[in-house]
């Protein structure tokens, strides 16, 4: 194994809950298709930005880039016990509402540096209508800063997975297409940030245009 990946205990946890509970519910249930995987990098820093439309996202995504992909959580989750180090293992890093531009970049510049992949909805919340109209500058900063590639993610389908007001996930048809990456910003001047972060959008957009 290569040392410039995820913590060993981190990936025996995030394949145990992958094959126990993500892919079966992601294959049967959802009748799951995936569509290039063979863009992800098997180890190394890399920045996954996606479109964002349900809470189910962050699982169906790691599940199918085969890969653990550490993302923000709320800082109360942390102040459970044993949940705290579960989802710590699994990649979850807290953030402050109050200072959550700050603490999140520099979370996600530790994990990047660990060898992780971090991810990032581009959008950064949840859309309706599952597309990205006004995406936000922050994985193209991360990326710049850490010199890590972005691997742009398009979730098909999961805004239909939960209705307002049910807990319980509908049996709908989810397709997620993973596009060719995107070398990082030469530097931090925000009209390279723009530039960059309007391509992932433009490619995330037309992954999503190819529907089923």
């Amino acid at each position: 194994m290569g040392r410039n990946r995820e913590p060993f205990a981190s990936l025996l946890l995030y394949h145990a809950f992958k094959w126990s509970v993500v892919s079966p519910m992601f294959n049967c249930y959802f009748r799951g298709q995936v569509y290039g995987t063979e863009n992800v990098p098997p180890e190394g820093p890399v920045v996954v930005v996606s479109n964002h439309a349900s809470y189910f996202d962050p699982p169906i995504l790691s599940c199918c880039v085969r890969r653990p992909v550490a993302y923000m959580a709320k800082e109360e989750l942390f102040k459970v016990p044993v949940l705290k180090q579960a989802i710590e293992l699994y990649g979850a890093y807290p953030v402050k509402r109050q200072a959550a531009d700050r603490s999140t970049i520099r979370a996600a510049l530790n994990y990047l540096a660990a060898g992780w992949a971090t991810g990032v909805f581009l959008q950064g919340t949840r859309t309706p209508d599952e597309r990205i109209t006004e995406p936000k500058l922050g994985a193209a900063l991360i990326a710049a800063k850490a010199k890590a590639p972005l691997l742009p993610v398009s979730l098909w389908g999961t805004s239909k997975i939960l209705l307002e007001g049910s807990a319980m996930p509908r049996l709908v048809p989810v397709t997620v297409r993973i596009g060719e990456l995107i070398e990082p910003p030469n530097s931090t001047d925000r009209s390279e940030l723009e530039s960059i972060t309007q391509r992932c959008a433009a490619q995330i957009n037309a992954l999503y245009d190819l529907g089923r």
